[in-house]
């Protein structure tokens, strides 16, 4: 009879497990823990995956994947083909016209020109002020009024409205200020200044051009405060600008002038298209 075996401390050990035979499988290790096939015994044979009922129901077997141009039907694959063909064509021909109106002078901008500067003008002008050596350092006020004519047929001229300090009070402790509040009324402004002598009088077709821009965005600023009251509309509108110098920081050397100038233009009438507020 064999003696049991025992440890260096004169425990028991208890036997060995029992030899698998060739092909069974081995017994876990641990309650749910996977057990690995032995070399050579047969794989156990995979489960049928279970059918999806929303596979077949989004369309996922053997057709197109959902969500695919080639899933949807002819009319609609016909409106998605024109529709991606009209903004590539768009795009292209924007790229071109920006092209056109940075490069210097050659024989298309020279015949087509105006074309150029009519699709540029003026949303989409391109301006290198950014990347001047001096920038612009000054502190550039808009104001406005305007001549109403109420619902009733009186007619009245409006206080001051500061539209600067609206943008202003916009930006400060926004974390994301839009482009329009920052830029959008400093820009009109320098254009038209750019434009125009001091007799406000415009000099060539751009001067025309920003004075339009500006008028448009200030109306649409006036009618956004409902400055004409319940079915009003602005008739004329004025603007003054006041302009003073950005004072140097403490630890530079340079002088600044502390004067600063006022510009009062003179009164624009309104076109039907505009009294309300609209852009036509």
């Amino acid at each position: 009879m064999p003696r049991p075996r025992t440890d260096v401390h004169g425990s028991a050990v208890p036997p060995f497990p029992p030899l698998l035979s060739p092909g069974s499988a081995p017994s876990p290790p641990f309650p749910g823990s996977p057990v690995a096939s032995l070399p050579g015994s047969p794989a156990a044979p995979a489960s049928p995956a279970s059918p999806d009922p929303d596979a077949s129901a989004q369309g996922g077997g053997d057709g197109d994947p959902p969500g695919r141009v080639a899933g949807l039907s002819l009319p609609y694959q016909v409106g998605a083909v024109l529709a991606l063909a009209a903004v590539v064509v768009v795009a292209c021909v924007h790229v071109t016209m920006v092209f056109l109106h940075v490069a210097p002078s050659n024989t298309v901008t020279k015949q087509h020109g105006k074309a150029v500067d009519q699709w540029i003008y003026p949303e989409f002008e391109q301006n290198w002020k950014l990347f001047a050596p001096n920038p612009l350092q000054q502190n550039v006020a808009v104001q406005a009024r305007a001549e109403t004519l109420g619902a009733d047929g009186t007619s009245r001229t409006t206080g001051w409205y500061d539209l600067s300090a609206q943008d202003g009070r916009a930006i400060d402790g926004n974390l994301l200020p839009s482009h329009t509040q920052q830029n959008e009324l400093r820009r009109a402004f320098d254009f038209y200044a750019a434009s125009h002598d001091r007799q406000n009088r415009a000099i060539g077709l751009r001067g025309t051009l920003s004075e339009q821009y500006v008028r448009r965005i200030v109306v649409m600023r006036l009618d956004r405060d409902r400055v004409a009251g319940p079915g009003g509309t602005v008739e004329r509108i004025q603007l003054r600008v006041r302009t003073s110098a950005v004072a140097p920081p403490a630890w530079s050397g340079e002088k600044a002038s502390n004067s600063v100038s006022y510009r009062t233009l003179p009164w624009w009438t309104v076109p039907a298209g505009e009294a309300g507020g609209g852009v036509k």
